[in-house]
């Protein structure tokens, strides 16, 4: 993943630099807490949690995939009517 090209899309590109001076790649980019945002530079508090929200998007999408149908369906609000 191209870390400058993802920052543009969700219109936070002004930020590219911080994270190529930090060396900050896809590996590192999971593991960021608001308080390395904060060490980043990035100041803007929505700004923050748009990056922290784009980064947790695919955990929240590729757990809800792994998990069986049944516990899909309870954390979606759905009866939980177990395949027999």
């Amino acid at each position: 993943m191209d870390i400058a090209v993802w920052l543009r899309s969700l219109g936070l590109g002004k930020y590219e630099a911080a994270f190529r001076e930090n060396e900050i790649t896809e590996k590192v980019l999971p593991n960021l807490t608001a308080e390395d945002l904060k060490d980043l530079g990035i100041s803007i508090v929505g700004h923050r949690r748009t990056l922290l929200d784009a980064i947790a998007a695919p955990m929240r999408k590729t757990t809800c995939k792994r998990l069986p149908q049944y516990q899909r369906r309870r954390r979606m609000g759905r009866p939980l009517s177990r395949p027999v």
